[in-house]
C-alpha cells in the first residue's frame, strides 16, 4: 500500500520489537534511497503498531496481508488500525495513531 506496510515477522523472544523495527526501517530507508525509488526525501513515520498472534493464525494472518487492497476500499488504514486496538482492548490516544500525509 502506498501510506502502509504490514510485515509477518517471526521473533525470537530474547529480542525487542522496537530494535527489529528500527533495524526494518533503517535498510529499508537506506534500500529505497539507493534505488531512487522515491523523488525527494524518504522517511518512515516515527511510531509502529504491532500485535502479536499464534501460530494456528497465520494462515489467517497472511491472507489478511495479501489482500490489502480489497480492505482499503472499504476502510482506510487508519479507520482499520484503530479497529483492531479497540477489538484487542488496546488503550490509545488518538494523536498519537497513524497520520495521513494531510494531518
Amino acid at each position: 500500500m502506498p501510506d502502509h506496510v504490514h510485515l509477518l515477522i517471526g521473533q525470537r523472544p530474547d529480542s525487542a520489537l522496537s530494535d527489529v523495527v528500527g533495524d526494518v526501517k533503517t535498510g529499508s530507508s537506506k534500500f529505497i534511497k539507493a534505488k531512487r525509488w522515491v523523488a525527494g526525501r524518504f522517511s518512515w513515520q516515527e511510531g509502529f503498531g504491532a500485535f502479536s498472534y499464534s501460530r494456528s493464525q497465520l494462515s489467517a494472518v497472511i491472507r489478511y496481508i495479501e489482500n490489502q487492497q480489497k480492505h482499503h476500499t472499504k476502510k482506510s488504514f487508519r479507520e482499520e488500525y484503530v479497529d483492531s486496538l479497540e477489538k484487542f482492548g488496546v488503550e490509545y490516544d488518538g494523536r498519537y495513531i497513524f497520520k495521513t500525509g494531510d494531518e
